[in-house]
């Protein structure tokens, strides 16, 4: 099981990230849960330079690789923050305006610095003939269609749709509807990995994931694990969401 914390802006001091960081690795310690912890920019090399038992992930990587590009924070500078993974087409950097393209630049690049790849895709909602399948096809193929069949498999893919983010487990998908969205996206992704690698793909949910409904979500719907936001900056939740699935 695999837990991504994606802190956001959550966190705004170091006593607080330090503080998170030191009680995400004594869960990584008992409870057996991969833990990955994605703090905001400034606070991924302080951290990552005594990460123990739980690895780090940047939150985005520019879509340029360096050079007279003020702001940006590129996929080598997190590399070499201690970063393991990066998170690339989130639905808040999706909504400031990455499109398809510019998240498939970002994939690119992370990849170029041997960064783990979590690649969110979503839809904004459902509709009941099926076309946020089209969505979650459109993203998935503008990402991967132009990597290896190598750089597709490693990359990690988190379905968040976006109609259930930022809200309560009772917002957070159905376990069933997680199930079928599942299998459509190994079903997508079988287009582009090779063998039966799809069926070994590693599917990450993310949306209203909180210690009620964890372990139905980690059931039998063919997720790997959990990309969580707010619940993963409040130490009590996010220790009983991660022992909902140990």
């Amino acid at each position: 099981m695999l837990i991504i914390a994606n802190w956001k802006a959550y966190v705004e001091d170091v006593p607080k990230a330090a503080a998170l960081a030191s009680a995400a690795k004594r869960l990584a310690r008992t409870s057996g849960v991969e833990l990955v912890l994605a703090p905001p920019a400034p606070f991924l090399g302080l951290l990552a330079r005594a990460s123990g038992p739980v690895a780090f992930a940047a939150q985005d990587v520019s879509a340029t690789t360096g050079g007279a590009k003020t702001g940006e924070v590129t996929a080598a500078s997190v590399r070499a923050a201690g970063a393991r993974y990066a998170i690339v087409g989130h639905s808040e950097r999706r909504a400031a305006g990455d499109t398809d393209t510019v998240v498939a630049e970002k994939l690119r690049h992370a990849l170029a610095q041997k960064l783990v790849p979590i690649l969110c895709v979503g839809e904004t909602a459902r509709d009941g003939d099926g076309r946020y399948l089209a969505r979650l096809r459109e993203s998935l193929a503008s990402a991967l269609g132009g990597l290896t069949a190598k750089e597709a498999a490693s990359v990690i893919i988190a379905y968040e749709p976006v109609w259930a983010i930022g809200k309560t487990a009772a917002d957070a998908i159905p376990p069933a509807d997680l199930a079928e969205t599942a299998l459509y996206l190994r079903k997508v992704l079988a287009e582009f990995l090779p063998g039966r690698s799809a069926a070994r793909a590693a599917i990450l949910y993310g949306g209203s994931v909180e210690p009620e409904n964890a372990r139905a979500l980690a059931g039998e719907t063919g997720v790997a694990g959990f990309l969580v936001g707010h619940a993963s900056v409040e130490p009590e939740t996010f220790a009983a969401l991660v022992r909902a699935v140990a």
